[in-house]
């Protein structure tokens, strides 16, 4: 402002200057400098500032420099293994899980390999003698059957006019000596009396009578029946074989059917 005031003060001046030269146009000598007037007024503050004009176009990017040729350094050497660390403590036993399902059962396995025969248990004790049974009618006496001939050393015994019950009873055989229960073989056959076929012990009939041959000892056979027979009806026929076994005479005599007293009679040479 104060610059301003200056400015218009001197152009005042000098337009009253050239308006006195106008009314006498010779000009005068030259008067001397004026002294320096009075520093006029500072002028307002510096002008509005203009408006900030629009960004330059972005300059396109430089190449890239070149990858430095510095060297890679050698590989440090590789450091101690550290000690092992102590166990840490056992977890907790996890519950215990379901039980699965049950699986498919499976194949058989094959049979194991027959195991070898045991040995031959001991004895049983002898039981107690059972009660004796109602004595039957003494039956009329038989007729001495014929000795048959001797065969191999084989013996027959006719018992005829039996009876026999259902309780084992012992029939006497004199000739079964110990040497024959120690080493032989006793075949006892039945017939009805007056019947023509033998069948060897044990025995059954179509009406369900049954006869078992149960043991022998020295002198006596011992027999029984589902049924008792009181009538004399029952014979015997007794074979006795010493100095063999079962076995063995099936062996030596392959042909003999110990089921038929007709094929033993034959194979032994004894009378029928």
């Amino acid at each position: 402002m104060k610059k301003l005031k200056l400015t218009l003060s001197i152009l005042f001046v000098i337009a009253f200057t050239i308006s006195a030269c106008r009314k006498d146009k010779t000009p005068g000598p030259q008067g001397d400098t004026g002294a320096t007037g009075a520093t006029g007024a500072q002028g307002s503050n510096t002008g509005f500032t203009g408006s900030t004009g629009s960004t330059g176009n972005t300059g396109a990017t430089g190449a890239t420099g070149a990858t430095g040729a510095g060297l890679t350094g050698a590989t440090g050497a590789t450091g101690a293994t550290g000690a092992t660390g102590a166990n840490g403590s056992n977890g907790a036993t996890g519950a215990t899980g379901a039980n699965g399902s049950a699986g498919a059962t499976g194949a058989n396995g094959s049979n194991g390999a027959a195991g070898a025969t045991g040995a031959t248990g001991a004895n049983g004790t002898v039981g107690a003698t059972g009660a004796n049974g109602s004595a039957g009618a003494t039956g009329a006496t038989g007729t001495v059957g014929a000795t048959g001939a001797t065969g191999a050393g084989a013996a027959s015994y006719v018992l005829s006019s039996q009876n026999i019950s259902s309780i084992a009873a012992p029939y006497l055989v004199p000739a079964i000596t110990q040497a024959v229960v120690d080493d032989g073989v006793v075949l006892v056959y039945y017939r009805p009396m007056g019947g023509n076929a033998y069948s060897e012990l044990p025995f059954t009939n179509t009406s369900g009578l049954q006869m078992n041959f149960d043991s022998y000892g020295v002198g006596y056979v011992e027999l029984e029946a589902n049924q008792n027979i009181n009538n004399n009806s029952a014979q015997f026929r007794v074979i006795i074989i010493p100095g063999v076994s079962l076995t063995n005479l099936e062996i030596t005599h392959p042909g003999m059917d110990v089921n038929s007293l007709t094929s033993v009679t034959s194979y032994l040479h004894l009378s029928n």
